[in-house]
C-alpha cells in the first residue's frame, strides 16, 4: 500500500483547518454581542435576536425580545411594553428568564402579592455583581455573577451563569447554564413549588385557546413533550424536552426547551395554555397528585459552601416538533458536557 507523501498530508491538514475556520466564521450564523448601558444586544448574521437585559431595575435579568430569523417576535411584550390584544396577567413573566419561588425562604419568582398564601411572602430580586463578560463569534457568550437578595438586602445566595447564543440551519438557540451557590456558612433550601424555574412566556398568538375573565382568547398553539403528552395534558409531566408551537400567517414557529440529562433530577413541565412554559425540577408535590400531601417532596438542599448547576437549551425553530426534528436536536444537546 502506498503511503501519502508528507507534503500531501500537510496540504490536506491545511485544507481541513481552513474548512473548519470558514465554517466557524460563517457570516450567516456569526453572533455579535454589543454591551449597552442596561443590556447586551445579541445579533446573529447581522439580524437582531434578543437583548440580555440586566440593569433596568426589574427583579431579575431576562432576554427580550426573542426574534425568529425573519424578525417574528416569539415572546409576549408585556410588561416591557403594552401591545393591543395581549393578556396583562403575571407581570413578572418577563419573556425568557430563570427564577424560582422558594429560595432560602424567599420568593424570587412572583412579585408583589403574587401567589399569596402558597409562596413565601417576601419577594426577592437578583442583581449582577461586577463586570459582565461578553464574547462574540460562532457562539456568543455572556458570563455574569449575580447576587440573590431578600427585600431588606440580605444576601440569600449567589450564582454564576453562562448564557450562550448560536444558530445553524435548524434554527436559533440559547443555552442557559447557571450554578447556584450557597453561602459559606449557611445551607440553601430550594423548595418544592410549582412556580419556576427556567421559563419563557410565549407570544399571544402562540398560546393555546384559553379563557381570561370569562372571555375566550389566545392563539392556535399546541404543546407536546418527548413522551407524547399534548396540550393541557403536558402540564406537570416529566420529559426530557417540551415544545410549544403555533402557526402565524402561513408559517409555523416553535420553541422547545431541553432539560440536560446531567441535571440533578428530571424536570417537570410548567406548560400552561395561556403561554407560560417552564422547566421546573422542584415542584414534585404540586405536579404529582400522589405526593400532594408532602409539600417537601421536591425540596433540594445545597450544603453550606456547596453548589448546584442546572443546564437548559432553548431551540427556536420552524414547523412542528416533527418538521423541526426536535428529538434529533435534543439528542445532540444531550451529548454536550
Amino acid at each position: 500500500m502506498m503511503r501519502p507523501h508528507p507534503a500531501s498530508l500537510l496540504l490536506l491538514t491545511c485544507l481541513a483547518l481552513i474548512g473548519r475556520a470558514t465554517a466557524a466564521s460563517d457570516p450567516a450564523t456569526t453572533v455579535k454581542l454589543t454591551p449597552l448601558a442596561d443590556r447586551v444586544r445579541v445579533e446573529i448574521g447581522g439580524k437582531p435576536f434578543t437583548d440580555y437585559v440586566h440593569g433596568d431595575g426589574s427583579s431579575r435579568s431576562y432576554c427580550y425580545p426573542i426574534l425568529a430569523s425573519d424578525g417574528t417576535p416569539l415572546t409576549r411584550d408585556f410588561p416591557m411594553k403594552e401591545t393591543p390584544g395581549e393578556d396583562t396577567d403575571h407581570p413578572w413573566h418577563r419573556s425568557l428568564y430563570f427564577a424560582h419561588s422558594m429560595v432560602g425562604g424567599v420568593d424570587f419568582w412572583n412579585e408583589g402579592t403574587g401567589d399569596a398564601g402558597r409562596s413565601p411572602k417576601d419577594k426577592g430580586h437578583t442583581r449582577v455583581d461586577g463586570t459582565i463578560e461578553t464574547t462574540s463569534g460562532a457562539v456568543g457568550v455572556i458570563r455574569t455573577k449575580d447576587n440573590w437578595l431578600a427585600p431588606d438586602g440580605t444576601l440569600i445566595c449567589t450564582d454564576e451563569r453562562k448564557v450562550s447564543f448560536h444558530a445553524n440551519a435548524a434554527g436559533r438557540f440559547i443555552d442557559f447554564e447557571i450554578t447556584l451557590k450557597a453561602l459559606p456558612d449557611k445551607p440553601l433550601l430550594l423548595g418544592d413549588n410549582k412556580d419556576g424555574t427556567m421559563a419563557i412566556r410565549v407570544a399571544q398568538w402562540m398560546t393555546m385557546p384559553h379563557e381570561v375573565k370569562k372571555v375566550q382568547t389566545g392563539g392556535k398553539g399546541h404543546i407536546v413533550t418527548s413522551t407524547g403528552a399534548r396540550d393541557k395534558d403536558a402540564w406537570g409531566k416529566r420529559a426530557p424536552w417540551c415544545d410549544y408551537y403555533a402557526e402565524r400567517n402561513g408559517t409555523t414557529y416553535g420553541v422547545a426547551i431541553f432539560d440536560h440529562p446531567k441535571n440533578f433530577r428530571p424536570t417537570w413541565w410548567m406548560a400552561r395554555d395561556y403561554g407560560l412554559f417552564a422547566a421546573n425540577p422542584f415542584g414534585w408535590h404540586d405536579y404529582e397528585k400522589e405526593f400532594a400531601n408532602d409539600p417537601h417532596k421536591g425540596d433540594h438542599l445545597i450544603p453550606a459552601g456547596g453548589s448546584l448547576t442546572l443546564r437548559y437549551r432553548f431551540f427556536f425553530h420552524l414547523g412542528d416538533e416533527k418538521v423541526a426534528n426536535v428529538a434529533a436536536n435534543y439528542a445532540d444537546y444531550a451529548k454536550t458536557k
